[in-house]
């Protein structure tokens, strides 16, 4: 495997064409149920769409991850037991898992699939990681947002498989596969279901001075002003008023995107093996302008020159965006 794997979102065929076409290395996808992390409706595959995509991408170089990266309830391992199966038989290149019971599965019903474990498992310890690479022969590890490049410098020091980091997209404000916070309102579990916010809870409605107010299961999220752009209302981006605060305020984090464009070198001499881009939601022209962009910068690092990125601020989430904990860690 090439340094600096590029691995790019994929949430519909169309998708996946884009980004293989716009240079990915790699590109992740999930079916249409709870077995994958973005369980929308419109997004994601049949088992026939994904029979194609697999022969799109392998005719031109790329290969194909299936995220089976949620938790299956009690009783209803099945789903990704079938699951993990149908990709077997279509040819994916390698399966992203985040329970223990699936990774299992894989590993003993068919030995020869290659394991990264995602980030939802979030394995942010040596030990950890260790455990499943031993276990269940995961070949790679998709690292939390939480870590500094210095942190994963040691990591990779006592490892025995390969490193993936995000570098673009959802900054993950939560414990990546242990946020329940839409849950509480839904009854939809991020982690179970494969669904935040699920769309079917969604409403916006306009009010007489223009504003607009965003709303999840009845309770509002967010209020926006008539110059302000509306985000798609999530606990943890919401803005709320308190006794301290009543004009509002970002209780847990404003929305924001992830973007290391800089620290690409530093991460590779960290020893990062793969770099990934999130959006499986996100349209295709997101995905070719965020793709093509990475793709010019990780060839001009191969090649050993400065890599010229473009401004990619216009497809960030609320037009910012940061290093986050990658640079230095600075929590509220």
């Amino acid at each position: 495997m090439s340094l600096a794997e590029l691995i790019c979102p994929a949430g519909t065929p169309a998708a996946l064409r884009t980004a293989v076409d716009a240079g990915a290395d790699a590109v992740y996808c999930g079916f249409q149920d709870a077995t994958n992390a973005r369980n929308f409706p419109g997004l994601n595959f049949t088992p026939d769409e994904l029979a194609a995509s697999v022969v799109y991408a392998h005719e031109r170089g790329a290969k194909v991850l299936l995220a089976l990266n949620t938790y299956p309830p009690a009783g209803k391992v099945d789903l990704w037991r079938q699951a993990a199966d149908t990709g077997a038989r279509l040819g994916v290149d390698a399966f992203i898992v985040a329970d223990m019971g699936v990774a299992d599965y894989i590993a003993r019903s068919h030995p020869g699939s290659r394991l990264h474990l995602s980030v939802q498992a979030a394995a942010s310890s040596p030990e950890a990681i260790r455990y499943y690479c031993e276990n269940f022969g995961v070949k790679r590890v998709v690292l939390p947002r939480i870590l500094t490049i210095p942190e994963i410098r040691e990591i990779r020091k006592e490892i025995p498989c390969e490193i993936e980091t995000f570098i673009f997209g959802n900054h993950g404000l939560m414990v990546e596969g242990r946020c329940s916070l839409t849950n509480y309102l839904t009854g939809q579990s991020t982690n179970m279901d494969g669904v935040c916010s699920p769309a079917s809870d969604v409403e916006y409605k306009r009010h007489e001075d223009g504003s607009m107010s965003s709303q999840l299961a009845g309770f509002t999220i967010d209020c926006f002003g008539s110059d302000e752009k509306a985000g798609y209302p999530t606990i943890c981006k919401g803005r709320y008023t308190a006794s301290h605060r009543p004009e509002g305020y970002y209780a847990f984090e404003e929305p924001i995107s992830l973007n290391l464009s800089r620290l690409l070198p530093d991460l590779i001499d960290a020893g990062v093996h793969a770099f990934k881009i999130e959006g499986r939601q996100r349209s295709k022209s997101y995905v070719r302008g965020v793709v093509s962009t990475f793709r010019q910068a990780v060839d001009d690092i191969r090649a050993g020159r400065a890599a010229n990125i473009a401004d990619l601020v216009a497809l960030t989430e609320g037009q910012k965006q940061t290093q986050g904990a990658f640079e230095t860690k600075k929590w509220r």
